[in-house]
């Protein structure tokens, strides 16, 4: 007849409830592990439709593994309960990162955790009403199971989460690869950048846009966090820059303001995917303008500060060849040097804003905030000044970039 132990009294809720079975109980129990494993593991294939992989004999392997190891460990404890649990924990972390490299939710795996719970729940619970034990024992056995399970769980999800951040860290990093590629220059050959953009998950577009930040103090060359996925991130040169795919699309300026809040960057213009290079020069080159206080980009609190490289071509042509500029203002606009230099600039001034509204005379007053009357008597004097036409196109377009470059350097 079989000898009736008491279990301890439990007055409270306990972490580990294994530690007060009782260490002889596990000696009954050792028996029956064999059984308990493959029934626990029938179970689970025949009730978890992803765990039942006839062609599969590696997955079934695991998961013969995990319940051996998970039903072994169980009754181990409950002899001793200061056994280790480094190599069940480390079979479970592992499960649980093949879970997230194989692209599934932990619901499957949590779901045959339960299940297979169950299934040796019930046969350690018969087994101990047949040698005659006592219903406090098989409770507290139940809740034994419950908080063990709770532990192997914590393992699993633990195995999952760093599956999803290494899988993470290495999209950023061919991410990264994928932008250096586009912004190389001379450009790699377009199956190269083809099979990093495969291994990065990012469709090449058919056009794009280059981004350059400036920095933000304290930042370091950090940019924006929480970027859509559809933005390549990196850096350039030390200051943050993004790649934004079809940037002539409906909205995208807007939303591109949105997400850079906060940020005050220049945008290059948009160019064929193979050419983005291109649009990283005149990105550069544009925030170079903001910075020196020659441009300055539009926006609001709620948006990015942003200078748009095609809106300012002008100041880019005459910083791209700004010496030459400067030595060709100087011999074509040196008419403008003869006269007081206050009136210099005011005539300048004149003859640029008349270019620029067609030689309209109140089109013009009206931006220089004068009399239409004296912005003919200033043309009048310039026509005297300059022995050419200038209103000829030639001419009109090579003096609007010369006048630019005279008034800033005559300040």
């Amino acid at each position: 007849m079989a000898v009736v132990t008491s279990p301890p009294r439990m007055t409270e809720m306990t972490a580990q409830p294994w530690s007060q079975v009782g260490a002889e109980e596990a000696q009954w129990m050792r028996p029956h592990l064999r059984l308990i494993f493959d029934q626990m593991a029938d179970g689970i294939r025949g009730h978890v439709t992803e765990y039942n992989r006839p062609g599969d004999p590696n997955y079934g392997r695991v998961t013969q593994t995990a319940v051996e190891h998970s039903v072994e460990h169980f009754v181990r404890i409950i002899a001793d309960p200061g056994a280790s649990w480094t190599e069940v924990r480390q079979v479970f972390f592992e499960v649980g990162f093949g879970e997230a490299v194989e692209g599934r939710s932990l619901d499957h795996l949590q779901n045959a955790m339960r299940f297979g719970s169950r299934i040796a729940w019930r046969y350690l619970a018969a087994e101990a009403q047949r040698q005659g034990k006592p219903p406090a024992l098989i409770s507290l056995l139940a809740e034994a199971i419950f908080a063990y399970l709770d532990e192997l769980a914590s393992a699993a999800a633990q195995g999952y989460s760093r599956a999803r951040e290494k899988a993470a860290g290495e999209r950023e990093h061919r991410r990264g690869r994928l932008l250096s590629l586009l912004l190389s220059d001379p450009p790699p050959a377009p199956e190269i950048v083809r099979e990093q953009a495969s291994l990065a998950g990012w469709p090449i577009p058919q056009r794009l846009a280059v981004v350059v930040l400036d920095p933000r103090p304290g930042s370091g060359s950090d940019g924006p966090g929480g970027l859509p996925p559809d933005l390549l991130s990196g850096i350039d040169r030390g200051r943050a820059c993004l790649i934004v795919p079809d940037p002539d699309g409906p909205g995208q300026g807007d939303r591109l303001g949105l997400t850079l809040a906060g940020w005050t960057g220049a945008v290059g213009p948009s160019v064929p995917a193979g050419q983005a290079v291109v649009s990283l020069t005149w990105a550069r080159n544009t925030l170079e303008l903001i910075k020196d206080g020659t441009v300055t980009p539009s926006g609001n609190s709620r948006t990015g500060l942003l200078a748009r490289a095609e809106e300012h071509l002008p100041e880019l042509l005459l910083k791209r060849g700004g010496t030459l500029a400067e030595a060709v203002a100087a011999r074509r606009l040196a008419p403008l040097d003869k006269v007081e230099a206050a009136y210099g600039i005011r005539l300048a001034d004149t003859l640029l804003e008349c270019m620029k509204n067609g030689f309209n005379a109140t089109a013009a007053a009206a931006k220089l905030c004068v009399h239409p009357q004296t912005v003919r008597y200033r043309l009048s004097q310039l026509h005297k000044m300059f022995d050419i036409n200038l209103e000829d196109p030639d001419i009109r377009l090579e003096f609007m970039l010369l006048l630019q470059t005279w008034i800033r350097r005559s300040g």
